[in-house]
């Protein structure tokens, strides 16, 4: 049978995308007989000539009937592979919890040595460089055409203080001091303040740009203020600290319900009680939480030894593991995990950010367009030329702030809907008369349980064995 008369009984169409073709019987007759070869060549024909299934076309001449009333797929191309996107690659191993894991004994003790081994670098030295992204393999539709290559995304810097970038590649330090990353993943280097004793009368409250080191206690009614990270190798009473980069505090916090403890990143301690506590990422607690206010934006860590959660509220954006939550005494005691309150902030704030940015740009339209047709004019005075070009620098830099706030804003939401990544994992006992809250949803444990994890399935707070 030749294409002239396969055309009157076959129908041969390509997906969108040219990755797959399919054939489609548009009558059949007694008549119909055509051998592999010639089926083959009219496919070919009809421009479908790479990823032929020919096992496929085989059985369709061998018995057509078995495929007269279906699409069925004769041809599979292949798909560009994706690429690897680009990264920030530092001197330092960035990541705390892996390079400064501290050392536990048989009580859960905890001796915070990173203090003492700070990411020092002195004025000139390399930072960061930017690794660039890769591409991934050429994929090829079923006509033939090569389709190109995915590249990754490229990376670029998030430069914060005391950092020189030279040329598109390199980051350099500009003084002596730390590296430290701030909120939002900014690269910084920091001076460093140190305090050999406890922030008492002889001290007084700190207000520091850089680095905090206190290698004492901070007793009641204190304040530190530091833009890099605070290390305090005693302990923390009902003082204020807050800290753009992370707070580590080797003794543990007891606070009486007085002041707070804030981190743009993470906070890492031995204890908290009585405390208010904040982090914009993790919460590490290597013996226990007890009756304490902790918000952190990622995770609450509580599993040493002891492991213990007792009392209070504890929120985190993502996860709350530790070894035992609650007591037999059922003690009030609230985890909730999918809540981040900052990042819900953080989505009013560039929603108006965008909303001015975008009221900026009309305002500078309305002035470009009178000093464009002024130019037309050859009416443009050398203080207008002056003008116009600061306008189109103004809206690019302008149109660059709204296409990364909405970059951003996708970002969060896209975070904020994630539940499958909310759970609470206790690798002890949940003792009956915790609160359990999972985004929208809310459970109380009645009876005690061993080994259990807490997770949204189907719309419910699902209590499963928990796996390390």
């Amino acid at each position: 049978m030749d294409n002239i008369q396969l055309d009157s009984y076959l129908r041969i169409q390509t997906s969108a995308d040219k990755l797959s073709a399919f054939l489609t019987f548009s009558r059949i007759t007694e008549d119909f007989v055509c051998g592999s070869s010639d089926l083959e060549q009219y496919v070919r024909s009809k421009g479908v000539v790479h990823g032929l299934r020919i096992d496929v076309l085989d059985q369709i001449c061998r018995n057509p009937l078995a495929y007269c009333r279906e699409q069925t797929l004769i041809a599979q191309g292949e798909a560009p592979g994706e690429g690897k996107d680009g990264a920030v690659r530092f001197v330092y191993d960035m990541e705390d919890r892996n390079q400064h894991k501290p050392a536990e004994d048989q009580d859960g003790k905890v001796d915070f040595k990173e203090v003492n081994r700070l990411k020092n670098v002195t004025r000139g030295q390399l930072i960061a460089e930017l690794v660039e992204p890769t591409s991934g393999s050429s994929g090829t539709m079923v006509t033939g055409e090569v389709i190109p290559p995915k590249f990754g995304k490229k990376a670029r810097f998030k430069i914060g203080k005391n950092v020189v970038q030279n040329g598109e590649k390199a980051l350099y330090a500009a003084i002596d001091g730390l590296i430290t990353l701030t909120d939002k993943g900014k690269i910084n280097v920091f001076p460093v303040y140190e305090v050999n004793g406890d922030v008492d009368y002889s001290i007084g409250n700190i207000d520091f740009v850089g680095t905090v080191v206190i290698r004492g206690n901070v007793l009641t009614g204190f304040r530190i203020r530091a833009s890099g990270d605070i290390r305090v190798v005693g302990g923390v009473e009902g003082a204020e600290l807050e800290s753009d980069g992370s707070i580590e505090i080797t003794s543990g916090i007891m606070a009486s319900n007085k002041g707070h403890v804030k981190a743009g990143r993470n906070v890492r301690s031995s204890f908290i009680q009585d405390g208010h506590v904040y982090a914009g990422e993790d919460v590490v607690v290597s013996q226990s939480i007890m009756h304490s206010t902790v918000k952190a934006g990622k995770n609450v860590i509580c599993s040493g030894a002891k492991g213990l959660i007792v009392g209070g509220i504890i929120q985190a954006g993502e996860q709350v593991v530790a070894r035992t939550i609650g007591n037999a005494m059922s003690t009030a005691t609230a985890i909730e995990v999918g809540v981040n309150p900052q990042l819900r902030e953080e989505l009013v704030e560039l929603r108006a950010t965008i909303k001015q940015s975008f009221e900026s740009n009309e305002k500078t339209e309305k002035a470009l367009v009178i000093l464009d047709q002024m130019a037309a004019a050859g009416q443009l005075t050398a203080d207008r030329m002056e003008l116009r070009a600061k306008l189109n620098a103004t809206k690019r830099q302008t149109s660059a702030l709204i296409d990364e706030s909405k970059a951003r804003m996708l970002e969060i939401e896209k975070t904020l809907e994630d539940t499958n990544r909310s759970k609470i994992n206790v690798s002890g006992t949940a003792y009956g008369g915790t609160k359990i809250v999972i985004g929208r949803y809310t459970k109380f444990v009645k009876d005690s349980a061993q080994r259990v994890s807490f997770r949204l399935m189907e719309g419910d707070i699902a209590m499963v064995p928990f796996h390390p």
